[in-house]
């Protein structure tokens, strides 16, 4: 098979990469990504010179890149993982995460409908998105496939319109898709704009831990590597058509996680117990900030044979122990000095 994975040098997509490329080396995997802010060669070094990996660097808004490459590669599959994902950033410009997350998400289905035509045996469009489409939760219940769209962001708006578009082309024209709604991811190679590699990084650095608001937002969070077995399992396995929900069953609210977050860093340190929650220092809370996510991800279990592997107390102190054992990589991201290795 060759297969298109978009936003493969991001945090969620390098993983879903190296996955694939050492997983599957019958397969040709390409890997497109316009390495803005976000996106990081460094990411995938061990994985740039195998013989089944091509990197192409572009943009998913750029209609005739787009289509050039399916005719160069002849795709036979597309996992879709490129976008703008921060809040705060879409809050700021809401502008980009329409042309990127709606246009590009756009382009990709065009591309993919003109070149399989009615020859759609064999081929597969997946589109990874988002549990923050459903809007908020209360202190009960859980997202399931059937929840109500409820976006309250610009960034979860801009996903939920991609989603749409998706599930129109299956309806409409035809064309073989699958949608995928994932928690909060986390591990390594994260970019330190989100909530755990900037806690644990100042943790680090005896710096301020900013917590919006009470702190008692709750948040679903996901490994990303069982994120990528996960996404494997759905590419090869889903039913066209279907959404699957991806969860870690593993609910924190923030001001929580930032608590034992603390106390590995510190463990992992030799500081004493509870040395950097005086760290801590609550903000004013962000626009529109969604009280509390949670999935039910029976369905992917149940049909398809994936749960977590990890348990949350292990995954978060590797992710602690990964940004501690390579502060060099944080470095060159907070420097972005990245930027100019590509």
């Amino acid at each position: 098979m060759n297969i298109l994975i978009t936003g493969g040098a991001g945090f969620i997509g390098s993983h879903v990469v190296r996955l694939f490329v050492q997983q599957y080396p019958q397969y040709r995997i390409v890997n497109l990504d316009a390495l803005t802010y976000a996106g990081n060669p460094a990411n995938l070094q061990d994985v740039q010179q195998a013989p089944n990996y091509f990197f192409e660097r572009g943009d998913i808004r750029d209609q005739a890149l787009v289509s050039g490459l399916f005719e160069k590669y002849q795709f036979d599959g597309v996992i879709h993982l490129a976008a703008e994902s921060h809040v705060d950033r879409s809050i700021a410009d809401p502008l980009a995460f329409v042309e990127t997350n709606v246009l590009g998400t756009v382009n990709l289905l065009n591309a993919a409908r003109k070149h399989w035509g009615n020859q759609t045996e064999g081929k597969r469009f997946y589109h990874i998105s988002t549990d923050e489409v459903f809007g908020s939760l209360g202190a009960e219940g859980f997202f399931t496939e059937q929840t109500p769209y409820d976006p309250r962001s610009p960034y979860s708006a801009s996903k939920a319109s991609s989603d749409h578009f998706v599930r129109a082309y299956f309806h409409t024209y035809g064309l073989p898709a699958v949608i995928s709604n994932c928690s909060n991811n986390y591990g390594p190679c994260q970019f330190p704009e989100k909530l755990i590699p900037v806690m644990i990084g100042n943790i680090r650095d005896n710096k301020p831990l900013p917590v919006y608001g009470d702190g008692k937002n709750v948040r679903d969070w996901l490994w990303v590597k069982d994120h990528a077995l996960a996404i494997d399992r759905v590419f090869h396995h889903g039913k066209n058509g279907e959404t699957y929900n991806i969860g870690g069953n593993n609910e924190w609210a923030n001001i929580d996680l930032v608590e034992k977050l603390c106390d590995i860093v510190d463990e992992l340190l030799q500081r004493p117990a509870g040395a950097s929650r005086k760290l801590i220092t609550f903000v004013t809370d962000r626009l529109g900030h969604d009280r509390r996510y949670a999935i039910d991800a029976s369905k992917i279990r149940r049909e398809l044979g994936w749960e977590p592997s990890i348990k949350f107390e292990e995954g978060f102190r590797q992710t602690a122990q990964w940004y501690l054992d390579n502060s060099e990589w944080l470095e060159n991201i907070r420097s972005g000095n990245y930027r100019h290795t590509a």
